[in-house]
């Protein structure tokens, strides 16, 4: 049995990444501003502590001393029209929270240190690169959102100082039909009004619940997992054939285009990811040999609407 340490435990990913955890019977410590909120959602068999404010504070040794290791998964919603003080909160929440993380892990003896940080990422550190096959050698864009997956990794790096294996989770979009993504892009498809966005010829870097989190843990137990780590599935789709998936597997048709502009005047800046999007290849993963749940998209939303 191993003591793992989840922050974002609370989010969509932390959820299932705790329940995975326990499920495999591993000891599980929630860092989170609300322990009360954690006790109530993840159950009384976590150990849940508080860290108050991940912008301006460690967290607690006591949460990270005697652990095996760490997955890092906190960060502002990047899925909401970004005003200046949004962009603020996206950026913060991850260069800040990860960078007072791992001032945290170097007030903990090293006898006593976790041995691996799995720092979460996004493939939208390539940046709009059309149809480029991206795979983690691949530059980084100099977008926004790119500019701040490249400064939010150099944090997460700097725990290799300590002695730590660190990867670094560039993940897709998340299917599942409980939030995300999915769940945003599910009333219009159920009522039959749904369809490809824009050209519809971006590609969608997709990856499915069960493979997001059984990614996460393989690089986990695997020593040989360290840098930066595509965690996509291994056929991105474009966004009209995603549209077409998800038409079938609601038994609804897909056909209605959402024209560029009505997207832009809905989320501002943040249309871009929408209408650009990346086409993220997972090397790494395949490499080192994750065996994946689901590699062909309307397979992956059909489970993703049956749970």
């Amino acid at each position: 049995m191993s003591r793992i340490v989840v922050t974002g435990a609370t989010g969509l990913i932390g959820r299932a990444v705790v329940s995975a955890l326990q499920a495999r019977g591993d000891q599980v410590v929630a860092l989170s501003r609300d322990e009360q909120k954690a006790r109530r959602q993840l159950g009384t068999d976590v150990e849940a502590i508080a860290w108050a404010d991940p912008l301006t504070s460690r967290p607690p040794e006591t949460a990270l001393a005697n652990s095996d290791g760490v997955i890092h998964l906190l960060g502002e919603a990047i899925s909401q029209r970004w005003s200046n003080e949004v962009k603020r909160r996206i950026r913060d929440s991850r260069v800040l929270g990860t960078r007072n993380l791992v001032a945290g892990l170097l007030d903990v003896a090293e006898a006593q240190r976790p041995r691996v940080l799995v720092s979460q990422s996004a493939v939208g550190y390539y940046g709009p690169r059309g149809d480029e096959a991206l795979t983690e050698s691949a530059s980084p864009g100099n977008d926004f959102l790119a500019e701040i997956v490249e400064a939010w990794e150099a944090e997460a790096q700097a725990a290799e100082d300590l002695g730590m294996r660190v990867v670094l989770t560039r993940t897709g979009v998340v299917l599942d039909a409980h939030g995300g993504a999915l769940a945003k892009m599910l009333p219009p498809f159920k009522l039959g009004i749904g369809g490809p966005v824009g050209s519809g010829r971006q590609f969608i870097s997709w990856i499915q619940m069960a493979d997001v989190v059984g990614g996460l843990l393989y690089v986990l137990d695997h020593d040989t997992a360290s840098g930066p780590v595509n965690l996509t599935a291994p056929n991105p789709v474009t966004n009209r054939d995603f549209s077409t998936a998800l038409g079938r597997a609601l038994h609804r048709p897909a056909v209605m285009p959402v024209p560029a502009v009505a997207i832009k005047l809905l989320y501002g800046e943040m249309a871009e990811i929408v209408l650009e999007g990346q086409r993220a290849i997972p090397r790494r993963l395949t490499e080192l040999g994750y065996p994946f749940q689901f590699t062909d998209a309307e397979a992956a939303l059909k489970d993703a609407l049956a749970g």
